[in-house]
């Protein structure tokens, strides 16, 4: 099945004061991180979603070489980015599945994506979801009967909206991991400490 991976990088980082998109993990922009991992993994395609201050985002990744969009409507929350980025993937690249992964998860590999789309593969199931804080999230994936629902989201609704009302067709895959995001400068200092 063509898969397509959208990767929602279009927040302000109001919490942590600084784009957090830019901010270095390994030697690396985390941008940069994220869209290396997704071009590694067995996806076909991706594309980038930016929205606050998008020039300066562009400078933490080769904009020349990987597709993107800017949502104008990135502060209405993230329906309307994970919206913008499906959008452009059914119109140019017409995959059969999505993978919908965050900017701010630093410890997303390609393993891990590669693993949704093996046991979606296996499952028979139409989404495969990580499992982390007591919850599901993304990292996922979405089958395309899954698209026309995403389409009709509002506000601050995203993937975990169409994971939790479809929960009999979702495959859930541990991973706690998922649960580290930077959202503060506590959360950076935090990280430090981790070891892969």
């Amino acid at each position: 099945m063509k898969t397509a991976v959208i990767l929602l990088a279009a927040g302000s980082s109001s919490r942590l004061g600084r784009p957090k998109q830019l901010v270095d993990f390994q030697g690396k922009k985390l941008i940069q991180k994220a869209i290396e991992e997704a071009r590694k993994s067995k996806a076909e395609s991706m594309v980038v979603v930016l929205g606050w201050n998008p020039e300066l985002i562009k400078t933490g990744f080769d904009a020349d070489q990987i597709p993107f969009v800017v949502n104008p409507k990135w502060e209405e929350g993230m329906a309307s980015s994970m919206q913008a980025g499906l959008r452009f993937l059914m119109e140019k690249k017409q995959p059969e599945q999505v993978i919908l992964m965050l900017v701010d998860q630093p410890f997303v590999d390609c393993n891990l994506l590669d693993r949704l789309i093996e046991e979606k593969a296996k499952s028979g199931k139409g989404i495969v979801a990580y499992s982390y804080s007591g919850t599901l999230g993304v990292p996922a994936i979405f089958d395309q009967t899954y698209f026309e629902e995403m389409l009709s989201f509002k506000g601050s609704e995203g993937a975990k909206k169409v994971i939790l009302k479809n929960s009999l067709d979702v495959c859930p895959i541990d991973f706690p991991l998922g649960a580290v995001d930077l959202d503060t400068e506590e959360d950076l200092y935090r990280l430090k400490d981790w070891k892969i």
